[in-house]
């Protein structure tokens, strides 16, 4: 049966006056996160959620992880039914690293142009942080009570893997997550433009595994004027060339199948999926995120060697950010190992699992009835994320996790370039409408 959607609530209402303001606050806080433990961002981003929600009413725990500037907030919202699962509503507060001189605009200042909030993290992912902050406001003033109670978590570090944020609640926070069954977060509800100018929404439903890998040669140091058939940046140069030019053959878990059929019959086209420059010319720019989630990927990122121009050095390294698609870990190491040869070994920066969970299930059901009030005639089909999410690690306590932060997008803004990119930036009436959304699907869920 297909769920109904509610009218449109005050809560929604309330939420939506304040969460663009909650979303500057939150950008304007640097929270970005360059794999160390240097800067106060996140911590004071833990400070800012938990003043929020303890000022709407909410009983709030704000906890340090791995050290006291890495810290994390959650609030609960209780159920009428306490017998049905809890769900869990989770965002990261950190963002990656921007440099100001590439930028239009001061990356942290959160300005508005052309209705468009600017700043590192409006898309990843302070969004929707403000978003869930709005709702929990509103619906803690209404004195609003859904279904089942629901598990607000803002957390540091998924921007480097989670080990200070979401795999360490896993490990040392399990309570945390007690009773929770299922998992949403972000990179997911965002809307394509249809050729007929309907909309096609995304629900992200899997996710790639991480393999980010550092090749390691090693060789015999010496002058460099001499001959020497043992060199080290040699041999991790021609393994990277190898990996990175290394043409990956189409593999379609469930729901890559699934997307690739919705899609081709939202577009009225057959996808090329072999061809990723014809795919682009199909699809447009989102045929980067669509074409990676066919696909196992292995991209170099990095290069080190040598300390002196004259000097042969004794090891040479490289990093590939390699990606594998559900069911395709154990195959996809192998190859990764004959592509490297005999004389260059790899080494794990971070491993992290392929997740893949059920899309013809009710949370799914309420995410489409939420879309379709807002939208109607809207076309919905879940997708695989070429990147990963904190939900890899709430997966290890049996929680299936989505990505739904919905917006409905201007067609030609080119949105999957805003993850990571330069000018950063989400359209007002797009958060408005994520909203509106999320009070939806949360009243259904």
């Amino acid at each position: 049966m297909t769920a109904t959607a509610p009218d449109p609530s005050v809560e929604a209402v309330a939420a939506q006056a304040e969460v663009i303001d909650i979303l500057r606050d939150l950008i304007r806080i640097d929270t970005t996160n360059d794999g160390t433990d240097t800067g106060p961002g996140e911590a004071a981003a833990a400070e800012y959620v938990e003043a929020s929600l303890t000022e709407a009413g909410l009983e709030v725990e704000r906890f340090s992880t791995t050290s006291s500037r890495r810290q994390g907030v959650v609030a609960r919202i209780p159920g009428s039914d306490p017998s049905r699962p809890r769900l869990l509503l989770h965002g990261h507060l950190d963002v990656v690293p921007a440099r100001a001189s590439h930028w239009s605009v001061p990356p942290f200042a959160a300005e508005v142009l052309d209705d468009m909030v600017w700043g590192r993290g409006a898309v990843d992912m302070k969004d929707m942080d403000a978003m869930l902050i709005a709702l929990a406001r509103a619906w803690s003033r209404s004195g609003q009570r859904p279904s089942r109670d629901l598990v607000f978590l803002f957390i540091p570090d998924e921007e480097a893997g989670g080990q200070h944020g979401s795999h360490w609640i896993v490990d040392h926070r399990p309570d945390i997550l007690e009773g929770v069954s299922e998992g949403v977060s972000e990179v997911g509800g965002f809307s394509l433009t249809l050729p007929d100018d309907r909309r096609l929404y995304l629900i992200q439903t899997a996710e790639k595994g991480i393999a980010w890998m550092r090749l390691v040669a090693e060789g015999t140091a010496g002058h460099g004027s001499a001959l020497t058939g043992d060199n080290a940046v040699t041999e991790v140069a021609a393994a990277v060339t190898r990996i990175g030019q290394h043409r990956w053959p189409v593999k379609l878990s469930p729901t890559a199948r699934h997307m690739v059929s919705a899609i081709s019959q939202a577009y009225g086209i057959e996808l090329d999926l072999e061809d990723p420059e014809s795919l682009t010319r199909q699809l447009g720019p989102v045929a980067r995120f669509i074409g990676a989630g066919t696909r196992n990927t292995t991209n170099p990122t990095m290069l080190e060697a040598g300390y002196k121009a004259n000097v042969i050095p004794a090891d040479a390294t490289a990093v590939v950010d390699g990606r594998y698609v559900p069911g395709e870990e154990h195959a996809f190491l192998m190859e990764i190992d004959r592509l490297l040869g005999p004389t260059v070994r790899r080494e794990f920066i971070n491993h992290d699992v392929a997740l893949e969970a059920s899309y013809d299930v009710p949370l799914v059901d309420a995410m489409r009835a939420a879309l379709d009030a807002e939208d109607p005639g809207a076309a919905v089909a879940p997708y695989l994320l070429s990147a990963g999410t904190d939900a890899k690690a709430f997966s290890r306590l049996g929680v299936h996790g989505y990505g739904f932060s919905p917006l409905r997008l201007p067609p030609d803004l080119d949105f999957t370039a805003l993850f990571h990119g330069v000018d950063e930036r989400v359209p007002i009436d797009a958060v408005h409408f994520g909203v509106r959304t999320l009070d939806r699907f949360l009243r259904l869920a």
